[in-house]
C-alpha cells in the first residue's frame, strides 16, 4: 500500500526527465499539448517520467535546436536511464498522457506529440499499458515510478490557460560552463 502523505514529490517541467527507484517518491507534472511518457520496469522496481512539447528532433533549422524540447531525445534519455538503474527493455512497461488540443486555432501539436509517443514506444517494442490523451483540457499528473501507478486531475480552463503560456515561453538552452583552462 502506497502512504501517499509520506511521498515525496518530485515536479518534472518541460525539457526533464527523472528516474527513480523509490517506492516512496510520486514524479508530478502539469501537461498541456505536452506528452508526458512515464516507464517502468516492475521487476527491477524503477521507472521514470518525462515531459516533452513537441514531437520528433531538432533540426539544423530548428530555433535554437534545443533538443530538450523534442520527443526523440527525452524518450531516448529516459530510456537510457532506465536501462543505467538495472531496467531491462523488454520488461518495460509505459503509459501516456497529455496531448491536449488547449488552444483551438492552432494546429494540434498535442495529437501530434501524443501519436508521436505512442509510435516511438511500438517501435522500441515497449507495450503500452495504458494512456490518456487529447482533449481540450490540461491535466495534473502523478505517478509513482516503482508500482506504476498513475492519477491524473482535469484542469480547469484558468489552471489550462496558466499551462499554455508556460508551454509558449521559450525554454532557456543551456551553454557550456566557462573554464579557465585554454588549449592550444
Amino acid at each position: 500500500m502506497i502512504n501517499e502523505a509520506a511521498a515525496k514529490r518530485v515536479h518534472i517541467i518541460q525539457g526533464e526527465y527523472k528516474v527513480i527507484g523509490d517506492a516512496n517518491v510520486v514524479l508530478s507534472t502539469i501537461l498541456g499539448s505536452c506528452v508526458a511518457a512515464c516507464l517502468r520496469d516492475p521487476i527491477a522496481g524503477v521507472g521514470g517520467m518525462n515531459h516533452f512539447l513537441l514531437p520528433g528532433s531538432a533540426t539544423a533549422s530548428s530555433a535554437g535546436g534545443d533538443a530538450t524540447r523534442y520527443g526523440v531525445h527525452l524518450m531516448e534519455l529516459l530510456i537510457n536511464g532506465l536501462l543505467k538503474q538495472g531496467a531491462r527493455r523488454d520488461r518495460l512497461e509505459a503509459k501516456v498522457f497529455g496531448g491536449a488540443k488547449t488552444i483551438a486555432t492552432f494546429s494540434n501539436v498535442g495529437e501530434q506529440n501524443a501519436l508521436f509517443a505512442m509510435s516511438f514506444l511500438k517501435d522500441e517494442g515497449i507495450k503500452v499499458v495504458g494512456s490518456s490523451t487529447g482533449g481540450d483540457h490540461g491535466r495534473k499528473l502523478e505517478f509513482w515510478p516503482v508500482s506504476g501507478r498513475a492519477r491524473q486531475y482535469p484542469l480547469t480552463g484558468a489552471e489550462t490557460q496558466k499551462t499554455v503560456a508556460l508551454e509558449q515561453r521559450p525554454v532557456p538552452v543551456s551553454r557550456p560552463v566557462e573554464s579557465s583552462i585554454e588549449f592550444f
